[in-house]
């Protein structure tokens, strides 16, 4: 497979690359949801996050970490919503791993990510103390 996102890798696409690194690249969301979005990928096309090896996951994190600051220094936003979509279900648009690294304004209308879901989930402790037990299980 090769995606948009291994197409900029590959310089066979135009884009806006704002850092790169031998595993990771960061460049400008094509269709940004603010000034600045960005996007950031690992070279190497993964699906999903779960698909993503310890040592790239690490260095994903770190240009992450790297780009948060620059993200929002560079167009004065007052903070930033970084997210991934983690699958086509979570909106995931193109099967390579990407963070979207989003500025935020205040009045910007955007609302936390919490308002995507309407509202809590109606969960029992029971029900809670398994999915816990589940999730730790697997960990």
């Amino acid at each position: 497979m090769s995606t948009i996102f291994s197409q900029i890798v590959e310089g066979e696409i135009p884009a806006r690359v704002v850092y790169e690194d031998e595993t990771t690249m960061a460049f400008l969301d094509a269709n940004p949801l603010a000034p600045g979005h960005t996007l950031v990928i690992p070279k190497d096309e993964y699906e999903r996050l779960n698909d993503v090896p310890e040592d790239v996951a690490a260095d994903l994190y770190a240009t992450i970490h790297r780009m948060v600051p620059a993200v929002e220094e560079s167009v004065d936003a007052d903070a930033t919503t970084v997210a991934f979509n983690n699958g086509e279900e979570a909106g995931q648009e193109v099967p390579h791993v990407h963070c979207h690294i989003v500025p935020r304004f205040e009045g910007d209308g955007g609302g936390p990510i919490h308002a995507m879901f309407g509202g809590p989930a109606d969960l029992e402790d029971d029900e809670l103390d398994d999915i816990a037990d589940e999730i730790e299980s697997r960990a």
